[in-house]
């Protein structure tokens, strides 16, 4: 009976697709942002949400689409004072750029052993909000750029669109994957300079049959 009792319990334990199977997975996570070539950077901590979809090709190989809202961007946090080429701070000054994207993922995914899988792909996104929150006293090439306290929207220089390629990591255990992905970014995400987003996430969700 226990021998019995196991067994069931890894079946149900690293159950993945059939072939021709589609299954959906709504998902919540936790997205580790930052952005490249930002001085005085610290990551953003965000939340993502949405739902996949996989389509069993092969005992061993699915395919997932996905749509994604993605809270990316940037932290800056300046010292007390710093004056560093043609930038003063004066009194400290800390900054969040708010970058809120929905992403749609599509990956390929490799069984490596039931329930663990390999997955690499292509993301689209589309930026659908840009805020900025902010602290201090920051000039920039003779220019204030902010002061006191202040927020609102990026009117101008981030770009619409962005392409990333994710890899990453899937484990599946009773219906629910945790899931680890690394998102490298081939597209600029200011339309001026060569700074690109640079996410890390990790996320559960909850796998079912259709």
């Amino acid at each position: 009976m226990m021998i019995a009792a196991m067994m069931l319990m890894s079946i149900g334990a690293f159950a993945q697709n059939e072939v021709g199977q589609i299954t959906l997975k709504p998902t919540v996570g936790l997205n580790i942002a930052t952005m490249t070539k930002f001085d005085y950077k610290k990551t953003r901590p965000g939340v993502i949400a949405g739902v996949e979809a996989e389509y069993g090709v092969a005992e061993k190989f699915g395919v997932t689409a996905g749509l994604f809202y993605s809270m990316q961007g940037v932290k800056q946090d300046w010292s007390e004072s710093e004056s560093v080429a043609n930038v003063v701070v004066s009194g400290g000054a800390k900054a969040t750029y708010k970058l809120d994207y929905l992403n749609i993922p599509i990956l390929a995914q490799y069984y490596v052993i039931p329930g663990l899988a390999v997955k690499a792909g292509i993301q689209p996104g589309f930026c659908i909000s840009k805020k900025y929150d902010a602290e201090g006293n920051v000039t920039i090439a003779g220019q204030n750029i902010f002061s006191e306290s202040e927020k609102g929207k990026i009117e101008d220089g981030i770009k619409s669109f962005q392409f990333a390629i994710p890899v990453g990591l899937s484990y599946e255990y009773q219906s629910f994957v945790l899931d680890a992905r690394y998102n490298i970014y081939a597209t600029k995400a200011i339309k001026d300079a060569d700074s690109r987003h640079s996410v890390f996430t990790i996320s559960l969700g909850y796998k079912f049959a259709l």
